[in-house]
This record gives C-alpha cells, structure tokens and sequence, in this order.
C-alpha cells in the first residue's frame, strides 16, 4: 500500500479563531512542482475531511487541484505560524 500523506500533531498555531485546523504539507514531488503547505481552518464536518483526503490522496498540494469548496476553509496564517509550518 502507497503512503499517501503523513499525520503530525503540532502545538498551538495561534489559529484558534479558525479551529479545528488542518495545514496539508505538500509531498516531496508536490514541493518540487511548486507546492506549498495549506493552511485550513474550521474543518469541523466529516464532508470537508473527506475533501481534504481525497485532494491529499490525489496528489495534494502541487500536483493535485482542491476540491473548490476548499477555498472556504483555506485561511492564511500569521508570519510566525508560516514560517514554522513551511519550515
């Protein structure tokens, strides 16, 4: 079976106005493509996880489009979560 993503818990990342949060990392392919880590918040139903494990399962960010309606959860986070996410 293919490894389709990897799971890390995290600590705060000064988001929780948006939780519960999910940031997707790109694979190593998806970074070579131009990929970068997403950031979505409010992912409170199982409708929007489906969503976002078949986008990972796809190819993620990089190599795959998001679902549209991922543009609803999609939040940009502050300078400081961003460079310990991309890091």
């Amino acid at each position: 079976m293919a490894r389709l993503g990897r799971v890390r818990a995290t600590g705060c990342l000064d988001a929780c106005e948006h939780a519960n949060v999910i940031v997707v990392q790109p694979s190593p392919a998806g970074r070579a493509a131009g990929g970068r880590p997403v950031c979505l918040g409010l992912v409170n139903d199982t409708e929007a996880a489906a969503d976002i494990a078949a986008w990972i399962a796809a190819g993620g960010p990089g190599l795959a489009d998001p679902p549209g309606v991922l543009d609803l959860y999609e939040f940009s986070p502050s300078r400081r979560v961003r460079q310990a996410v991309e890091g």
